[in-house]
């Protein structure tokens, strides 16, 4: 079964290199993504796939099967606010927007998979649901992403395991890494705006100076996951950000402080955000004061070891053992977390570097070799089914 598989997703290979170039010719930002999810529906609806749209915003969910057991198998759609410079038939069309991280990759994957699953004549019974995803690049005024999104529209319910992919351009073409537990980090962005008091700098004991204050507080953050953490486990409180507003010659007001903290256990990022606090609690000591929010954007992205082993040995027998490579844990934040932290998720690697360049994410020269894309499908496609029949088969 997997090598038909392998054979019917090298098959869709122009259409796969079709489906990519397209989307990555139009990149859509976060939650703007209708070229893109309309592209998805009427490719969905060509192979007779049931669809619903406006999920999670702009979102789209495909239905292959039914019931119990059901496997979800998802892609982000989002592009990046960056300038392209490749200079390639298929380039961004859009100034100042690109698909920078390999989205236009993981949707034309999915769609690929779905071409497979919808083929598939002896498929297992029970539900693989196709997740488009708008919106993992960024959050909304609430601070929600498009995963949370599509979670709140219901996209989940009835899932018993959800599958990601994404490329990684500095790995050889069509190598897989995976790895068990933790494999991203949970990301909680926060806004320390600290309050004293304006005044002339001519005279600053008629007044107070926040940017003082703060950088003693920053002094204080740096000191947090030295002296409050598991030193066993990773923790990082970012400074990334600080802004005031006035004049030459005045003291502001106020002056803000935007960062990151980053965890994987959640006690960390408990004792992390309490730390946060205490070092804010210098300020009122010197009779200033502040205001602290913390947005609990991604969850960490935990990977359930049953179902890595399972997908695991899909990608064994796709691409051999020689081209299995056990995935880095990354202290970046992947919304996918968001899924993995409601029912069991696997979230995989593919290498789809060009041969002998770097082209790493989020820079301007981001670019990947189309001819790994069958593998992606292929794996997601053998995935899914696999977990249908080991399920079925347990029941």
């Amino acid at each position: 079964m997997t090598s038909d598989i392998a054979r019917m997703a090298q098959d869709l290979q122009n259409q796969l290199t079709t489906w990519r170039r397209e989307i990555h010719r139009h990149p859509e930002l976060a939650f703007q993504e209708h070229r893109t999810a309309a592209l998805v529906a009427d490719a969905l609806r060509a192979m007779d796939v049931a669809v619903e749209t406006g999920i999670g915003q702009t979102g789209v969910v495909g239905h292959i099967g039914s019931g119990r057991p059901a496997m979800g198998l998802r892609a982000d759609m989002d592009a990046l606010e960056i300038e392209e410079a490749n200079d390639v038939p298929y380039a961004s069309q859009v100034p100042g927007l690109m698909h920078a991280c390999g989205h236009d990759a993981h949707t034309a994957m999915l769609l690929g998979a779905a071409a497979i699953l919808s083929a598939c004549g002896d498929r297992p019974e029970g539900e693989i649901r196709l997740l488009f995803q708008p919106s993992e690049e960024s959050w909304d005024e609430e601070g929600k992403g498009g995963a949370r999104r599509m979670i709140e529209d219901g996209a989940l319910e009835g899932l018993d395991a959800v599958m990601a992919l994404h490329v990684d351009s500095m790995r050889p073409r069509g190598s897989v890494g995976i790895r068990s537990g933790y494999v991203m980090a949970g990301v909680d962005p926060y806004t320390a705006t600290i309050l004293g008091d304006s005044s002339h700098s001519a005279a600053p004991h008629q007044g107070l100076n926040p940017v003082v204050l703060l950088a003693q507080v920053i002094n204080a953050i740096q000191a947090i996951p030295a002296l409050k953490t598991d030193p066993l486990q990773p923790a990082i409180i970012s400074c990334e950000t600080v802004h005031s507003e006035s004049s030459s010659g005045v003291i502001p007001e106020q002056a803000s402080l935007h960062g990151n903290i980053r965890a994987y256990d959640p006690e960390t990022r408990r004792a992390l955000r309490q730390g946060l606090h205490r070092a804010l609690e210098t300020v009122r000591v010197a009779g200033g004061d502040y205001e602290l929010v913390v947005r609990g954007s991604y969850p960490p992205t935990h990977n359930d070891p049953a179902l890595t082993a399972m997908v695991r040995d899909c990608a064994v027998a796709i691409v051999g053992e020689a081209r299995i490579w056990e995935a880095e844990r990354s202290m970046a934040g992947e919304d996918f977390g968001a899924m993995s932290s409601r029912v069991p998720g696997a979230y995989v690697k593919l290498g789809v570097q060009l041969e002998g360049e770097q082209r790493p994410y989020h820079t301007p020269r981001f670019d990947l070799d189309e001819s790994a894309l069958p593998v992606g499908s292929a794996l997601l496609a053998a995935s899914a089914l696999r977990f249908l029949k080991k399920n079925t088969d347990n029941n």
